[in-house]
């Protein structure tokens, strides 16, 4: 979800102006996804390289985080939505952590709609710790070298039991996803677009999903034997 601060320095405004708009585009995408259908939607919220940003924009960040699961999940629960948050947490408030809990345990339940909000989260990270877990296995003899696989690996990420990544976006115009779900985009489609997150809106992301239907998905075989698969 990038270009929040670059919206507001166009419009004369804080970066703060940028991320509070940018809240309304999350609304927006939540709502476009539940209606067409989408099973899983994650969004990258706060990457474990942010706190690097100034620490007035950080800690506005963090406020803002507190506000909006404060407001917004008795709505997700509502609308049978299953909210969760990748990453480590641990480097967070004690209260914004208890927020988190309380957020995740209320929608366990549901059934719609996964969303997962990435926050302090770093796709090398989400490697690393599926790694140790699988060693510390291994050093307490749970689990032997040669079952270490992909599928044991896949494990111990932090989407594991969610359906494959079809499709990652990247909004503001730069060309790269900067360390976010690397393991899990093997296959994924990338959509690139120019607009700024607080401009993407529900006719912006139907254009995304659009140009992904289009897409020819081969895993590795020929376009011909996809179209024979498909007949």
């Amino acid at each position: 979800m990038d270009g929040n601060g670059r919206w507001a320095e166009q419009r004369g405004k804080t970066r703060v102006a940028g991320h509070k708009a940018g809240v309304e585009s999350v609304r927006a995408a939540v709502s476009t996804a539940r209606k067409l259908g989408v099973k899983a939607l994650t969004l990258f919220a706060f990457s474990s390289e942010n706190w690097q940003r100034p620490e007035k924009e950080v800690s506005v960040l963090m406020d803002l985080f507190m506000f909006v699961l404060t407001r917004e999940v008795k709505r997700l629960h509502k609308h049978d939505i299953r909210f969760k948050v990748i990453g480590d947490i641990s480097r967070f408030s004690e209260k914004l952590q208890e927020k988190i809990y309380a957020a995740q345990e209320l929608t366990r339940e549901n059934t719609g709609l996964v969303l997962s909000v990435a926050a302090n989260y770093g796709g090398r990270w989400d490697i690393t710790q599926a790694a140790r877990q699988l060693a510390a296995k291994v050093a307490n003899q749970e689990l032997a070298l040669d079952e270490i696989t992909e599928s044991s690996l896949d494990a111990h990420t932090s989407l594991y039991q969610q359906p494959e990544l079809d499709l990652l976006i990247r909004t503001g115009g730069d060309y790269r996803i900067s360390n976010f779900l690397l393991w899990q985009a093997a296959y994924a489609e990338f959509y690139f677009t120019d607009t700024l997150w607080p401009d993407f809106d529900e006719q912006e992301f139907e254009s995304a999903l659009a140009a992904f239907k289009d897409r020819e998905r081969r895993y590795g075989k020929t376009g011909q034997q996809v179209k024979q698969q498909n007949q």
